[in-house]
């Protein structure tokens, strides 16, 4: 089994117990990452905001703001604003609006970025344009 083939696996838990399974038999022993670091990757991060942004164009937009924002860095701190997570919010705090988890979980944070890109611009697509001008938004 590969392990693109376990990360369509729902859950990061169940694809723990196929890869456990599958390597008892093979023979293989098993070092297990923890089921945090799943959750909580860049790859991860990206297909949890194309399943709440389900319009190819508007996620593509979306993409493109976080990967020159942050790398799909859910923790990135700008040292020198203090802007924080995926959106890079200024404060970062203001993303408790979208849940008191806002700095340990990405899908809080693209949620935030998605209505703040909504209401200040209108949509990610329209957040990209102005940030291709003036490389923030």
């Amino acid at each position: 089994m590969s392990f693109a083939a376990i990360r369509r696996i729902a859950s990061p838990k169940k694809a723990l117990s196929v890869v456990a399974v599958a390597a008892a038999t093979a023979g293989m022993a098993l070092a297990a990452a923890p089921a945090q670091a799943a959750t909580t990757s860049a790859s991860s991060a990206q297909a949890i905001a194309h399943r709440m942004i389900p319009d190819t164009a508007q996620y593509n937009a979306f993409n493109q703001i976080v990967t020159h924002e942050s790398g799909w860095n859910h923790t990135a701190t700008n040292s020198s604003s203090g802007a924080y997570g995926l959106v890079q919010a200024l404060p970062g705090s203001k993303m408790a609006t979208a849940g008191s988890d806002w700095k340990t979980n990405p899908a809080t944070q693209i949620k935030w970025g998605l209505d703040y890109m909504n209401s200040r611009y209108g949509s990610p697509a329209q957040a990209w344009d102005f940030w291709q001008t003036h490389h923030w938004y």
